[in-house]
């Protein structure tokens, strides 16, 4: 057989990474980074580089599956559970309503080009406001934040050019997500410290990036609004804020700058653990490069005050006037956005929650489009009118996401109807009465959409499937016109009625996706592979338009009433973070290089560094409680126990547990920890300590106890 190379993207994560793909005999055989690409230029990372054992692994689902009366699961075809899952949703519906009917959509559902907006597209038709997402597990503090404080129309300052760079609670090179572009980041952040750059990291630990830093503050967990308080007191106190760039665009100054006042930086040292001469340092550092911005990761928004912690970082941009003017270029305009302009002015704030469908949980509601996900097991479980009866879940394993494992698997017993949509008989998977097999990624169409505005020029990438598998599965999109088909409901993407007699291409809802882009989609296709789209003339940011007043908030008084809060609680001694706990040490959440939340776990290259979710911890903790490398300990919060497997490392500070999310499975399989690791959710009460607006419950910076295990655990 001839070996056969074409050009692709990968998307295991959402770094999607040009690949060049070896296709052999309609199988896909081997991938390397595409060298030729001008954005990646051969880059690829150790997820992407085991696309062909994903797509051919033994354990791979190559038929959909259903739950039998005794438990156990039987293959089914797509258009039979098609057929089955329509009817019971139907029957759903009439009796309970369109607001029984839910979708859960994953870390997957964001790395592929149409599923969420045919999804939205088939609530719509539907009449269901139940839609779900993972945004709003991990960091809906962001979208909250930049709809309260407001938006610069032309951006903030590119990284490429930036003089300085702040990162709170993110780890670039592992993660490819933070203010460095996630395409090859280590290298791009070498090069832009090697050209001087500087680099200050806030991280508990010291991360990847905060080896690179030029100053790392080694903040306590949970304490980055009381040290970004201090960092912006510093700036107004020493007269380092861009004092025009407030005047003519910026309101509530002085109410921010009274309200951060308190927090000198005697105090911060005592309640963050940073010293006071490295947070006054780093304030300098940042406010007097000209260029640069800060920005940050899952670190800081699945902690405490979350929203008030990222409305700080885009003061302190706004502070120190971190944005693109008139006269700057545009370097990305984007290629699947529509044409707009990008004028050197403020977009006005206009708050992403209190409008839609209200939350029947904890007087919480939708946020910005969006149902919160921590509330959904609620959902289902509470009984009464709205109740959620049916969940459809689509490239996302709850039962190791959602918040509160316990809490989750109650709700997935608690439905009557549930379907996953997986390629693997997940954790989530094992608990469903329908396991719908999808496509695996080069087996599709697909385009660069979630990437789009995060390239440092106009790029983008067309790719047609690599592969046409010869079993029985189907995408994303399919299923759920499977079910408009069936159950009588229309589906419009961007005023384009899909036709819902005739089943389209993906080519063909690809074109009602980008159907107002700013470059057709045509165009996009003619290139093979990834391209740079140069505009025959530059495009430059635009003055503000005449009479136009707009500013952004960076002193909204419910925020600067929390900041208050914030400021009047106790200084608590080690890592318990108010008065009457009694915890040791707290757990803070991380990510590992080689898997994407739950994905990865059945891969060998990935595996053979780490086949757990270790718990990272400093020498001095693990001596005190007589622990060794590879030691089980328990590990134990205000909600539940679970194990962890010792890894000793001088990168955790003492009174600190480190330990990477969505990792585990049900209790039952505890005792196979050393090779599935432990669920850090199970630790997290999503009913204590959640955040007002999105219910988010805290998932990092969590009190727990620790002490060796008494459990039994085999060492291989």
């Amino acid at each position: 057989m001839t070996v056969e190379t074409k050009k692709s993207f990968c998307r295991f994560c959402h770094a999607f990474c040009a690949l060049e793909v070896d296709v052999e005999d309609n199988k896909v055989i081997e991938v390397r980074g595409d060298a030729s690409d001008p954005i990646y230029g051969g880059y690829t990372c150790i997820k992407g580089r085991q696309l062909p054992l994903e797509h051919n692994h033994e354990e791979r689902l190559r038929s959909s599956m259903k739950r039998m009366p005794d438990g156990t699961y039987e293959p089914i075809s797509s258009e039979q559970a098609l057929d089955e899952i329509a009817e019971k949703l139907k029957a759903i519906i009439d009796e309970s309503g369109t607001r029984a009917v839910a979708t859960y959509n994953g870390s997957h559902a964001f790395c592929n080009g149409i599923p969420l907006t045919f999804i939205r597209a088939w609530h719509a038709g539907v009449k269901s406001p139940m839609f779900f997402t993972s945004v709003t597990i991990d960091q809906p503090a962001k979208a909250i934040a930049g709809s309260r404080h407001g938006m610069w129309m032309a951006g903030t300052n590119n990284f490429a050019d930036a003089d300085v760079t702040m990162m709170v609670g993110t780890n670039p090179t592992v993660s490819m997500f933070g203010p460095v572009p996630p395409f090859n980041p280590s290298r791009r952040l070498n090069d832009a410290l090697k050209r001087g750059m500087k680099l200050i990291v806030i991280d508990p630990r010291k991360s990847d990036a905060a080896k690179k830093a030029d100053i790392h503050l080694a903040v306590k967990p949970g304490e980055d609004a009381t040290l970004l308080s201090g960092i912006l007191r510093v700036i107004f106190t020493e007269g380092l804020y861009d004092g025009d760039f407030l005047a003519a665009n910026a309101e509530h100054v002085e109410e921010l700058r009274t309200s951060v006042e308190p927090f000198n930086l005697d105090y911060v040292e005592e309640r963050t653990g940073v010293p006071a001469g490295q947070v006054e340092a780093a304030a300098r550092m940042f406010a007097s490069a000209p260029k640069g911005s800060v920005g940050s990761g899952t670190g800081l928004d699945m902690g405490p005050n979350p929203n008030l912690s990222e409305h700080l970082i885009l003061a302190l941009n706004t502070v120190c006037g971190r944005y693109e003017r008139e006269g700057d270029l545009v370097s990305n305009p984007g290629a699947f956005g529509p044409k707009r302009p990008f004028r050197a002015e403020a977009v006005p704030p206009s708050p992403a929650w209190g409008k839609g469908e209200p939350s029947r949980i904890r007087g919480l509601g939708e946020v910005f489009g969006e149902m919160p996900t921590a509330a959904l097991s609620d959902e289902i479980i509470m009984e009464g009118d709205g109740q959620v009866r049916a969940l459809i879940s689509v490239g996302g394993n709850p039962v190791a996401a959602w918040p509160d494992q316990l809490k989750t698997l109650q709700a997935m017993e608690a439905l009557d109807l549930n379907v996953t949509i997986d390629i693997k008989m997940s954790a989530t998977a094992k608990t469903a009465d329908y396991v719908i097999a999808p496509k695996v990624s080069l087996e599709r169409p697909d385009i660069t959409l979630l990437t789009d505005g995060w390239y440092p020029e106009t790029y983008a990438h067309y790719t047609p499937a690599m592969v046409e598998p010869e079993f029985d599965v189907i995408e994303e999109w399919e299923f759920f016109w499977g079910l408009a088909h069936r159950m009588g409901t229309p589906i419009n993407i961007n005023g384009v009625e899909i036709d819902m007699e005739n089943k389209p291409s993906t080519d063909d809802v690809l074109d009602a996706v980008t159907a107002n882009s700013r470059i057709p989609l045509d165009e996009i296709r003619e290139a093979d592979g990834g391209t740079v789209f140069r505009d025959k003339e530059k495009i430059f940011v635009e003055p503000k338009e005449p009479g136009n007043n707009a500013r952004l908030d960076v002193g909204p008084p419910d925020l600067m009433e929390e900041l208050s809060n914030v400021r009047d609680m106790e200084i608590v001694e080690g890592a318990g973070y108010r008065q009457g706990e009694q915890f040791t040490h707290r757990l803070i959440s991380r990510r590992l290089r080689e898997f994407y939340n739950s994905s990865g776990r059945d891969l060998p290259r990935s595996l053979a560094k780490y086949n757990t979710n270790p718990a990272f911890m400093n020498p001095i903790d693990a001596e005190e409680i007589g622990a060794s490398e590879g030691d089980i300990i328990d590990i134990t919060s205000e909600r539940s126990t679970i194990l962890g497997v010792v890894a000793i490392s001088d990168d955790i500070p003492s009174g600190v547990i480190s330990m990477s999310h969505s990792w585990g499975d049900v209790p039952a399989l505890d005792d196979q920890v050393r090779t599935i690791g432990a669920s850090t959710n199970r630790l997290v009460n999503n009913a204590k300590d959640f955040d007002p607006i999105t219910g988010m419950a805290r998932q990092t910076a969590i009190p727990v106890n620790i002490e060796l295990s008494k459990a039994v655990i085999p060492t291989s």
